[in-house]
């Protein structure tokens, strides 16, 4: 009566090497998933930058057909949410919520007359440095 209980109890736990080999294969498909996924992350980001500074151009476009010019560098884009001084025709706000931050978190960089157009309008990309490559490149108007 002893070996077949012994028998039965050892069939329904798991050894620690079958646990570590489970562990083992997690970790190998952790590693060779986790990579893919980031990568996309970042690409989603960049993607969510170029949303967002299409939808501003649309509203300083706008801006300009009511005002007659594009906000000058001091106005910046916070003339598409508040009326600036001195601008009568301003018929805004040009966007339903403020001005967004780009999706790293700073600021977009509006320059007016701009050295691509009439207007420049970028974000410098997850490493906030001017120019670099992939998810660190700058997102522009241009």
């Amino acid at each position: 009566m002893r070996p077949a209980l012994h028998r039965r109890h050892r069939a329904r736990g798991f050894t620690l090497l079958e646990l570590l080999v489970v562990m083992v294969i997690i970790g190998l498909l952790a590693a060779y998933v986790a990579p893919r996924y980031f990568s996309q992350v970042g690409k989603s980001e960049v993607r969510a930058a170029q949303a967002q500074i299409s939808a501003l151009t649309s509203a300083l476009n706008t801006y300009r057909l009511d005002v007659g010019q594009f906000p000058s560098d001091e106005q910046g884009l916070a003339a598409l949410t508040a009326r600036p001084n001195g601008v009568p025709r301003w018929d805004g706000p040009y966007l339903q919520k403020g001005v967004p931050p780009d999706p790293w978190g700073r600021p977009y960089l509006y320059k007016s007359p701009g050295q691509h157009g009439e207007f420049d309008l970028y974000s410098l990309g997850k490493d906030g440095q001017a120019g670099g490559s992939g998810d660190a490149a700058d997102v522009t108007s241009w």
